[in-house]
């Protein structure tokens, strides 16, 4: 590969033919991938929309399967949307921060593994909470702004299990307080919970480069977290 800056997006055109390649360096995003799913309930009735925001090569596509949405993917990567297109995605070419997609057009905005890379977090926020309907669901995971979260992704990951030296710019992972605040500030509710992926799988992963980690809940949101949003105006409200 090249060397480019760190989260530069050019990389996942080097890193184009790793995405659905079983061994390769990004089959640790299928995990993450299946884990976000689980938090997408099915659709409530014919032409239900999901955004899936920062979509890469449409990771998420299986595990949507039969749950009877359309599935739209943006991204800026368009190595990553054909690929994406391939696995049955509406491949969108547009910019997490000005999403080229009309207001209150989704039941549900999926936005994985892709907040710690934006440049512009508040209008990356701000679009997904655009596009999503009243009473729609916000999912996403995103890596935390600590010292320990750091050191597991930069300083381990990087050494010893993989992962693409620079793919991530610490400098750009999310507090999840400041998450929490900017998206109440455009009208969805956010709670988040810690996960990580099994230990024995992990050691599986590391060791022989197989098997599958699944991504478990847990107390700590100090290295990965899951986050659930609700947008005001639903059903529920007031």
């Amino acid at each position: 590969m090249r060397t480019l800056p760190r989260n530069d997006p050019r990389q996942y055109d080097d890193l184009a033919g790793e995405w659905w390649r079983p061994t390769g360096v990004f089959a640790p995003l299928h995990w993450l991938a299946a884990a976000r799913a689980r938090l997408v309930p099915p659709a409530a009735g014919d032409g239900a929309v999901l955004v899936d925001i920062g979509c890469g090569g449409g990771l998420l596509a299986p595990y949507l399967a039969g749950k009877g949405y359309r599935h739209i993917g943006v991204d800026l990567v368009g190595s990553a949307l054909a690929q994406a297109a391939e696995h049955g995605v509406l491949a969108v070419a547009g910019d997490a921060a000005a999403l080229p997609l009309p207001d209150r057009c989704a039941d549900v905005v999926v936005a994985g593994e892709v907040l710690e890379h934006v440049t512009e977090l508040d209008a990356a926020v701000a679009e997904a909470c655009r596009v999503l309907r009243p009473g729609g669901r916000l999912v996403l995971d995103t890596l935390n702004a600590t010292a320990l979260s750091r050191f597991v992704t930069i300083t381990l990951a990087e050494r010893f299990s993989g992962v693409p030296k620079g793919i991530h710019d610490p400098a750009r992972y999310v507090d999840p307080g400041r998450l929490a605040a900017l998206c109440a500030a455009h009208g969805v509710r956010l709670r988040v919970r810690g996960a990580r992926p099994t230990v024995l799988g992990t050691v599986g992963w590391l060791v022989a480069r197989r098997g599958v980690a699944r991504i478990v809940p847990t107390w700590s949101t100090a290295v990965l977290y899951q986050g659930l949003g609700e947008k005001e105006g639903g059903p529920h409200d007031g």
